[in-house]
């Protein structure tokens, strides 16, 4: 499937690239969430034609992001889990708690999309946790994972 890019996308392409995805990425997320339009005549013109205002609305959202990213870059979420003997967790911890861990300790918004897991977080332990904002704007954030103290 032919693709316009209407953002910068990380591993994909940049604002007005023309991009061949596979047809349910493109139709599930990319067209639905408005971040691409189909590859016609029209949609060329109508991109070339808004470039610069995808290209200054990008800028934007690029300049609150930073914003964002240095609000939580290197701070650290200690989550408290019941465990067995051996360390493990009864379940795992998954990025909508870590996206709620955030939003009630430092009041910003990061959707759990936008939080990279590169392992299960199911034993007790330090992670450090990538957040991607934007294209070109990430943050690092640790997850410290502490054993309940049963009394």
């Amino acid at each position: 499937m032919e693709i316009i890019l209407l953002e910068n996308i990380i591993n994909l392409g940049n604002i007005g690239d023309k991009v061949k995805v596979k047809p349910g990425y493109g139709r599930n997320y990319l067209l639905k969430t408005g971040k691409a339009l189909r590859f016609n005549k029209e949609n060329l013109d109508y991109v070339s034609k808004k470039k610069d205002e995808l290209n200054k609305r990008n800028t934007e959202l690029k300049k609150q992001f930073k914003e964002t990213a240095l609000l939580i870059n290197k701070k650290s979420f200690v989550f408290n889990k019941e465990s067995k003997e051996n360390g493990e967790l009864y379940g795992s911890i998954k990025p909508k708690e870590i996206s709620t861990m955030i939003l009630d300790k430092m009041k910003v918004e990061v959707k759990p999309s936008q939080i990279v897991l590169k392992e299960d977080l199911n034993k007790i332990g330090v992670y450090n946790i990538n957040i991607n904002f934007h294209s070109e704007v990430s943050a690092e954030i640790s997850v410290k994972i502490d054993k309940i103290q049963s009394s």
